[in-house]
């Protein structure tokens, strides 16, 4: 299973084995989905994060 590399609307970066709704596309709801952060234990509005290298 692939991993998603998130940073949650605090700050905080980790990885998350689902990323809700990801085969819809920026282009129909964003790119942010509501997931809970593991270092703040709410839920929390979370973008993928780009990979090295990677354009936005």
């Amino acid at each position: 299973m692939e991993r998603t590399v998130v940073r949650c609307a605090e700050g905080h970066v980790f990885s998350t084995a689902s990323f809700p709704m990801q085969h819809l596309g920026p282009g129909r709801l964003g790119p942010g989905r509501l997931l809970r952060c593991p270092r703040c234990a709410r839920l929390r509005h979370s973008v993928p994060v780009p990979a090295a290298g990677q354009k936005r």
